[in-house]
This record gives C-alpha cells, structure tokens and sequence, in this order.
C-alpha cells in the first residue's frame, strides 16, 4: 500500500513557459514513484500502485515512460544533476582546497538528506537486475572520474601526495554511497551533521592531511 508519509522534496516540471498538462502529469508521477520509495522496496511497485495514486489512468503511464525503470532512471538522473551541481565548489574552485571540499561536502549531504531512498532504490535493485546495475556504475562512474581528475590536478599543484589516484576515488566514492545510503536511504534519518563530519575527516585527512581536520581550513592555494 501506499504510504501517506510524503517525501520532503517535489520535483517540478521544467520552468520553460507555461507549464503543459503533459509536464504537471509526468512530474506527477515521478513524485509518486519516490513517495513509495520513501518508504517501501522498489521491487514492490507495480504500474497500477503508481499510477492509483495520481488519480491518473494505467494506460496514461505508457504516454511518459517506457517502464518502472525509466522512472528510477529518470530520478536518478535528477539525483546526479543535483548532486553535481552542489560539488563545484570542490571540484573546479581555486583557493583553499579545504574550505572547497567542506563545502561540497556540505552539499553533497544536504542533497542526499532530501533523495536517499533513491539512491537505497537503486542500490537494492542493481542487485538483481541487469539494468540497473549498469545504471548505478554510470552514476558511480561520474564521480570516479570527476574525483579522479580532481586528485590528479592538485597533485599537479603539490597539494595532494602523489599516489594512484583512481583506486582511491573508486574508494572515497563507495565509502560515501554506503554511508549516505545507511544514513538517508530510509525513515527515520539519522542526524545529517554527524555524517558530514565523518566523511569530511576521512575526505581531508585522506587527501589533504590529518593537520587541517580541526581548522576546516588550511594554508594551502589551489590555482
């Protein structure tokens, strides 16, 4: 059954105009595949659960998606796109690496706060279905390569140790999936500043020095 409990976040239809009916319908029915997901498996929803909760027809599903998946792929996205947005400051900032990380850190926690069932969603279905495993290494993947090339360009500057960079944003990005996964992915939340700290302690010290932990800043430059 569907829950009640509704997800803190909507998703809106993009603001090009006047919003169509078509847009409010799709944006409906993805608000009502994460409403279930809040609180319930991926892999016990069904097209009609879905779609007796928009008031809209079964056959109306078919006019927005292919299937149940490209409703997860379609949240997912949206999850990247988010997640990518609140990271820049670390990720092409100059100045302070530290403060940088902090801040994308401080994002990265935020936007995971509002969409962990999403991300718990599709970790839990990559399991057993092909498709989505492929999609949870793409969403994976985005980020060992934008860590990666992070790694790379302040070691570059002497910021960073000269070590494999690769293996170790494949590391730093799993050890984050989980954590934010076992924190956000199900109600109740667990508290969003412990895991911020954590995952700041491990990010910094890892990459940058165990010295900057208690500053949050440093007297490092990134050009």
């Amino acid at each position: 059954m569907m829950s009640k409990s509704r997800s803190p976040v909507r998703i809106s239809p993009q603001p090009s105009g006047k919003i169509t009916k078509s847009a409010h319908t799709r944006a409906l029915i993805l608000n009502a595949a994460q409403d279930f997901i809040w609180s319930n498996r991926f892999r016990d929803l069904t097209v009609a659960t879905l779609m007796a909760s928009t008031g809209h027809t079964r056959s109306a599903f078919y006019v927005y998606f292919k299937d149940l998946h490209e409703v997860m792929e379609t949240l997912l996205d949206k999850l990247l796109a988010d997640i990518l947005d609140v990271t820049q400051a670390w990720f092409e900032g100059v100045g302070d690496p530290i403060v940088l990380l902090n801040e994308s850190l401080s994002g990265l926690v935020a936007v995971c706060h509002k969409f962990g069932p999403i991300l718990r969603a599709v970790d839990d279905a990559a399991a057993t279905d092909e498709r989505f495993e492929k999609d949870w290494r793409r969403f994976l993947g985005k980020f060992d390569d934008a860590v990666t090339s992070r790694i790379e360009a302040d070691q570059q500057q002497g910021l960073i140790p000269g070590f494999d960079a690769r293996p170790m944003a494949v590391a730093l990005n799993r050890l984050d999936a989980y954590a934010l996964i076992h924190a956000f992915g199900q109600r109740p939340r667990k508290n969003p500043k412990p895991v911020q700290e954590a995952l700041s302690r491990i990010w910094i010290s890892t990459l940058y020095g165990k010295e900057y932990l208690a500053t949050g800043s440093s007297n490092l430059v990134r050009k």
